[in-house]
C-alpha cells in the first residue's frame, strides 16, 4: 500500500518515520528537506500521486486549503485522505464535500500528544468522517497512535481537538493565577506544587471528573456543597486583594458560584453552577447512566 504525508513539521516527521519503520511504501513531502526518507518529493502534488492513504500535518486551515488544491488532480478514486492538522471545522467540511464529487474519502483525524508522542507513538488521534473508512485502515492509524478514537461524522474530531486544546489553554490560566497567589501569599513554589498535586482536584484527572456529576446531571445529594465552594473561592479573592494578584478567572468562577446561590442552590453540589453554561448555549450534555457506564469500561 502506498502512503503519502505532506507536512514534516514537528508532529509529521515523527508520525511519518513511524509509518516508514512499519515497512509501508511512503512518498513525503516537506517545504524544507528533512533527512531520513527514503522517497522525499519535489511537491505536495507528486507526495500524493498514485497513493492509496494520504495523510497531512500543517500549520492549519489556509496550508490545508492550498496543499488541497495543489493536490486535488493526483487524487485517485476510492483513496483515502487523512487531515492530522488542528483545523477548522468549516474548512474540514468544505473539502470533504468537494472530494465526495470525486469519490475520495476524506477524514479529520487531529492528534494530541505533542512531538514526544508523535515521535513514541503515544497520541491520541481524534477522527471525524466515515467510520468505515476509520475502521478500514485503524491498523495505519495504530502505527502513528496507540488511542485512534471514531468520534462521530466529518468535522468531529475536529472540534473534540478544539474543546480539548480551549480547555486545556483555560487551565493553565487557571493555574497561573492560583499559583502566583499561593507564592506570593507566602507558599515556597515547590511545596505550594507538592500541596495542590495530593489535594482532590490534583489527585483526579481534569476530565474523568464530568462523569462523576455534569455528564450524568445528578447534584444531589452533594459531595461538597454550592454554600462551602463560594465560601472558600470568596476567602480565596479576599486573600488575592490582600496580596495584589490579580484574578481574572477566579472572579469568573466566583460570579458563577454566587449566581447559583442566588438560585438557591446552596445546599446542592458545588458542579451544579455548570448548568448555568449548558442554559446559556442551549445544549442538553447529559449522558444516560447506562452509556457513561459504558464509556468508563473502555
Amino acid at each position: 500500500m502506498k502512503i503519502g504525508f505532506i507536512g514534516l513539521g514537528a508532529m509529521g516527521r515523527h508520525m511519518a518515520a513511524n509509518l516508514q519503520r512499519a515497512g509501508h511504501e511512503l512518498q513525503v513531502y516537506d517545504l524544507r528537506r528533512v533527512e531520513g526518507f527514503a522517497s522525499q518529493k519535489s511537491s505536495a502534488a507528486e507526495a500524493a500521486r498514485g497513493c492509496d492513504v494520504l495523510f497531512t500535518s500543517l500549520p492549519g486551515p489556509a496550508e490545508v486549503e492550498t496543499v488541497g488544491q495543489q493536490i486535488r488532480d493526483e487524487l485517485k478514486k476510492e483513496s483515502v485522505w487523512f487531515d492530522t492538522s488542528t483545523n477548522s471545522p468549516s474548512v474540514i467540511r468544505r473539502i470533504h464535500a468537494e472530494l465526495k464529487k470525486k469519490n475520495v474519502h476524506f477524514l479529520d483525524a487531529p492528534v494530541s500528544g505533542g512531538p514526544t508522542g508523535a515521535q513514541s507513538g503515544k497520541l491520541a488521534i481524534w477522527v471525524g468522517g466515515d467510520q468505515a473508512m476509520f475502521e478500514k485502515y485503524l491498523s495505519i492509524l495504530k502505527t502513528i497512535g496507540d488511542q485512534p478514537l471514531y468520534v462521530g461524522a466529518i468535522g468531529a474530531g475536529t472540534v473534540a481537538k478544539l474543546a480539548h486544546n480551549a480547555a486545556s489553554f483555560a487551565v493553565q490560566a487557571a493555574l497561573a493565577e492560583i499559583f502566583t497567589l499561593g507564592v506570593k501569599a507566602g507558599v515556597e513554589p515547590l511545596a505550594l506544587f507538592r500541596a495542590l498535586r495530593q489535594g482532590a482536584s490534583g489527585r483526579k484527572r481534569t476530565f474523568d471528573r464530568l462523569a462523576e456529576y455534569f455528564l450524568p446531571g445528578k447534584y444531589d445529594p452533594p459531595a461538597f456543597s454550592l454554600r462551602l465552594a463560594h465560601k472558600d473561592v470568596s476567602l480565596a479573592m479576599a486573600l488575592a486583594r490582600e496580596c495584589g494578584v490579580p484574578m481574572k478567572i477566579g472572579a469568573v468562577a466566583l460570579q458563577e458560584l454566587e449566581e447559583g446561590m442566588r438560585r438557591g442552590w446552596s445546599e446542592r453540589d458545588c458542579r451544579v453552577t455548570m448548568t448555568l453554561q449548558t442554559e446559556r448555549a442551549g445544549v442538553d450534555v447529559r449522558v444516560s447512566p447506562e452509556k457513561l457506564r459504558e464509556a468508563l469500561a473502555d
